[in-house]
């Protein structure tokens, strides 16, 4: 945290901010360390949010949320999709904010849908593309 990332634009230095991902089994503390992490750096003044993923609250995101709570059925190369999807829908989001200088804590990113799809017996190489 003491080294800052710096790209050079248009004749300015500019600080760009860190995606960092945090990963693992489900109730492994990824969420309590993200918190931690995020009071952390608010501390030391860096500018910080904490995301997560999937992002429940878009349009893709409620068809995730339907079928983790069993309310729908989807093919297994479908749910894997949706997830994707569901990370690109935030996409520009995410880069405008890395490219203003905003850090990002990630809970759970692509490697969480490369695990669990290739667990269920998805071609981990299909799963990676």
């Amino acid at each position: 945290c003491s080294q800052k990332v710096h790209m050079e634009s248009n004749g300015e230095i500019k600080a760009r901010g860190a995606l960092i991902v945090l990963e693992g089994l489900d109730r492994s503390g990824k969420t309590s360390q993200s918190a931690r992490l995020l009071s952390y750096l608010n501390n030391l003044g860096y500018p910080v949010e904490s995301w997560r993923f999937p992002d429940r609250d878009t349009a893709v995101g409620k068809m995730i949320s339907s079928y983790l709570t069993n309310q729908s059925q989807l093919d297994d190369h479908t749910i894997h999709l949706l997830f994707s999807a569901n990370r690109w829908e935030k996409r520009s989001l995410m880069e405008a904010k890395l490219k203003s200088g905003i850090s990002l804590i990630v809970d759970r990113y692509s490697y969480s849908g490369v695990a669990f799809s290739s667990a269920k017996g998805l071609d981990i190489e299909w799963c990676k593309a």
